[in-house]
C-alpha cells in the first residue's frame, strides 16, 4: 500500500506546510522503491532518463525561442518576467569552479530561483550543452565570441500552454531532489 499524491503545490498561499509535503513525497518515492533500487542502480537508470528528457526539452524548446542564453540575459529575463521561466540551467566545467564572480551569480540566481519556484539544474558539461543548443564548439553563429552557456533558460511561449512530457520529467526530477534536500540537483551531459 502505498501513499500516492496526485498534485499538491508548496507555494506559501495555499495554507500547505512544504516541509510537510517534501516529507511525504520522499517517504513514497522511498516506500515504493526496490532493495535493488536504494543501492543505486535505479538512481544510474534515472540519471539516463532525465539526462535524456533535458536533451528533450533543450533542442524542443530551441526552435520555438524559447531559450535565454548567458549570465546576464538571464538576469535581465528573471527580472523582466521570471513567471514566465519554466527551468533554470546552470553550467560549469572544471576550470569554472575557481571563477569566484561566476560562483556568486550562480548563488544569486539560484537564491532568485528559489524564491519565485523555478525548478533549477545544474549541468557539468558545457561542450555538449553548446552541442545540443547548436552551438557546436562554444561560438556564436555569426563567428563572433563564444555563447555564455554558464546560465540557460527555458520559457514558455506565450502563444500555447507548453505541455513537454520531457519538461515534465525534468520538473519532477527537480521536486524530487528537493525533497531529498537536494535544491540544485547535479546532471552530468553525456558526450556523443
Amino acid at each position: 500500500m502505498g501513499l500516492k499524491i496526485k498534485s499538491v503545490s508548496c507555494r506559501e498561499d495555499t495554507g500547505i506546510n512544504p516541509s510537510t509535503v517534501c516529507s511525504l513525497l520522499a517517504l513514497d518515492f522511498m516506500y515504493n522503491m526496490t532493495f535493488e533500487e536504494l543501492n543505486g542502480d535505479y538512481s544510474e537508470e534515472r540519471m539516463d532518463s532525465v539526462e535524456k528528457a533535458l536533451e528533450e526539452v533543450l533542442t524542443s524548446a530551441l526552435p520555438q525561442g524559447c531559450i535565454t542564453v548567458g549570465v546576464y540575459e538571464a538576469a535581465k529575463s528573471l527580472n523582466v518576467d521570471p513567471d514566465n521561466v519554466v527551468l533554470c540551467i546552470l553550467a560549469t566545467d572544471d576550470e569554472d569552479v575557481k571563477d569566484v564572480a561566476l560562483q556568486i551569480h550562480f548563488t544569486l540566481i539560484q537564491a532568485f530561483c528559489c524564491e519565485n519556484d523555478i525548478n533549477i539544474l545544474r549541468v557539468n558539461n558545457i561542450r555538449r550543452l553548446a552541442e545540443i543548443l547548436g552551438g557546436g564548439g562554444g561560438g556564436n553563429k555569426n563567428g563572433g565570441e563564444p555563447m555564455d552557456l554558464h546560465c540557460v533558460l527555458v520559457t514558455s511561449p506565450h502563444s500555447t500552454s507548453w505541455k513537454d512530457p520531457a519538461l515534465s520529467k525534468v520538473n519532477r526530477f527537480c521536486r524530487e531532489s528537493r525533497c531529498m534536500d537536494q535544491w540544485v540537483p547535479i546532471i552530468n551531459l553525456p558526450e556523443r
